[in-house]
């Protein structure tokens, strides 16, 4: 074949393939942003695959994900959110509270945000409401804050002789005050004395329940907060050695030997979590998608920890759970 020929041949394939390639669509990438680390998250995670492949997307074979962990320092958030906004990710969810959530939102006005596991994100200023959400933010509550009433009323008829209840609170996180003016406002309804407890970092969770001892209270609400979750082994231990009893906000604890919890399921909330992507993903706008609620609830007991405290579970208490961990 000439020279001239073969450079008329080359030539008008390049043409062809062209436009053949710029009709290929690159996989779409997520960015999962997480104050958590990637072990304990693990089952979260598997929920949240689960939920996109309803909506058709899989791991690796046409979906990309990349995976940026605090691992408890919140202070790592912006740089890691800032991150995946340089990778132009299609989409961001932020698990674990409002600051990875915060942190996406500070990062990027366009890219689309799933969150999960926040209190009220109206209050908060983060959507304009639950119904149409506006803006590039939308995801999943949990209502955090306005189950702290029903947990200081189930810890009361659980140990009614309690008249001093302590809090656990993370002054770290943005919610505290709030965690502290609900639980003030159940205290005062049941008559019983309310201390403040406050640990951020694990070294001051020991010293925390040390002066539980000191103040006498009876028993202890530990707040829903994703460094808890993660430090909930150490809570559970120190609740045990101390023989106080205590309510945590999610069944996980309960399952690692705390007493009492009431929450939501974080499991099906990840998976959720990944429909929502999965459907932002083929066209959807989160302004479009409203802010869910939780409709339910769980109510978990250890039953081999009630017995290590001596305790006797109200038949009240008991005919309302939807779990017993014997």
């Amino acid at each position: 074949m000439k020279r001239r020929e073969l450079m008329l041949l080359l030539g008008g394939a390049m043409v062809v393939a062209g436009p053949l390639s710029a009709r290929q669509k690159a996989m779409p990438v997520i960015g999962f942003l997480s104050g958590g680390s990637p072990g304990p998250a693990a089952p979260y995670v598997a929920a949240f695959q689960q939920g996109l492949s309803e909506t058709g997307y899989v791991e690796g074979q046409n979906l990309a994900i990349e995976y940026r962990w605090a691992e408890g320092s919140y202070d790592r958030l912006p740089a890691l959110a800032a991150d995946l906004v340089s990778r132009k990710v299609d989409v961001i969810v932020a698990t674990g509270g409002i600051p990875p959530l915060l942190a996406a939102k500070n990062a990027t006005l366009t890219i689309p945000i799933v969150f999960s596991a926040i209190g009220d994100p109206v209050a908060a200023g983060l959507v304009a409401s639950l119904a149409r959400p506006s803006g590039n933010i939308t995801g999943f509550s949990d209502m955090a804050v306005a189950l702290m009433s029903k947990r200081l009323e189930l810890l009361s008829e659980l140990i009614p002789h309690a008249k001093i209840i302590a809090l656990l609170v993370n002054p770290n996180s943005p919610t505290a005050e709030s965690f502290i003016q609900k639980a003030q406002e159940g205290a005062r309804g049941k008559a019983v004395q309310l201390a403040i407890l406050r640990a951020g970092i694990e070294g001051e969770i020991e010293p925390a329940f040390r002066s539980l001892m000191q103040l006498g209270a009876g028993a202890i609400v530990v707040v829903a907060d994703p460094f808890f979750l993660l430090q909930r082994e150490q809570l559970v231990a120190l609740a045990s050695r101390h023989a106080v009893p205590a309510i945590y906000p999610f069944r996980e604890f309960a399952a690692a030997g705390g007493l009492i919890s009431y929450g939501i399921n974080n499991i099906a909330v990840l998976g959720q979590v990944g429909m929502y992507a999965g459907r932002i993903l083929k066209g959807e706008k989160p302004a479009d998608l409203p802010v869910q609620q939780p409709t339910k609830f769980e109510l978990v007991i250890n039953l081999r920890t009630v017995q290590a405290l001596g305790l006797t579970v109200p038949q009240s208490i008991l005919v309302r759970a939807d779990e017993v961990i014997e």
